[in-house]
């Protein structure tokens, strides 16, 4: 369903507004100028992807505060074009797992809640209201190759905020490739405009099953000065 179109502030209310938006960054710098260890080691430092999950229930107020959450990420022209689809009902979760390779069934069928990220390649139709002061789905319309890596692009960072935004709310998460794409846009997203991009496990972890964590590349290897 498309949102209504915005009306976007000009003169003084527009003053007014970015006044204020800067005023609120300027006190949450002031208040949290960073996170500490412990929170950087929540969200990605000591974190870990999980495969094996405890028989505990995520609500759905828990997952309207992490798409709330997620959603606050930056996109470009705040595009918006990932859509996340919580697959809960044993049901839903038949269909999947016709998407998936074998060793990744056990592991989605016993995750809480297993999420469809994807994108929706006429995302700008949103624009108007994603994007009020400037009609910017010229820049969209009748450009297929565009549109797709655009939603893809800005798709896929929303899918890494929803991961870390999960993690801040106490969750834990598994994404998962090891799947047909294909498969999945025929069996949930046939005749729509919607692609699927990665498969997410979601809730609270069985750290039984973990191993080691792998290693990760020193900066001197993955990091240059230009």
């Amino acid at each position: 369903m498309t949102m209504s179109a915005s009306v976007a502030p000009v003169g003084e209310a527009l003053e007014k507004l970015r006044a204020e938006a800067q005023d609120v960054v300027r006190s949450l710098r002031g208040r949290i100028p960073h996170l500490d260890d412990d929170g950087i080691d929540l969200i990605l430092r000591g974190a870990r992807s999980h495969y094996a999950w405890q028989d505990k229930p995520v609500s759905r107020e828990n997952l309207e505060a992490l798409y709330e959450i997620t959603a606050s990420g930056p996109t470009s022209m705040n595009t918006c074009p990932a859509r996340f689809f919580f697959v809960e009902s044993m049901e839903a979760k038949q269909r999947l797992a016709k998407s998936l390779k074998d060793k990744n069934i056990d592991k989605m069928m016993s995750a809480p809640v297993s999420v469809i990220i994807a994108h929706d390649l006429e995302f700008w139709r949103e624009l108007p209201f994603l994007f009020p002061h400037e009609d910017r789905r010229p820049h969209f319309v009748g450009k297929p190759e565009h549109s797709e890596t655009t939603a893809f692009r800005n798709g896929t960072l929303q899918g890494a905020y929803f991961m870390i935004a999960a993690r801040a709310l106490g969750l834990d998460v598994g994404a998962m490739s090891g799947f047909s794409n294909q498969i999945v846009d025929e069996e949930f997203f046939a005749g729509t405009t919607l692609k699927s991009n990665f498969l997410c496990n979601l809730g609270y972890a069985d750290e039984s099953a973990l191993f080691q964590k792998l290693p990760r590349l020193p900066f001197e290897t993955a990091c240059k000065f230009l």
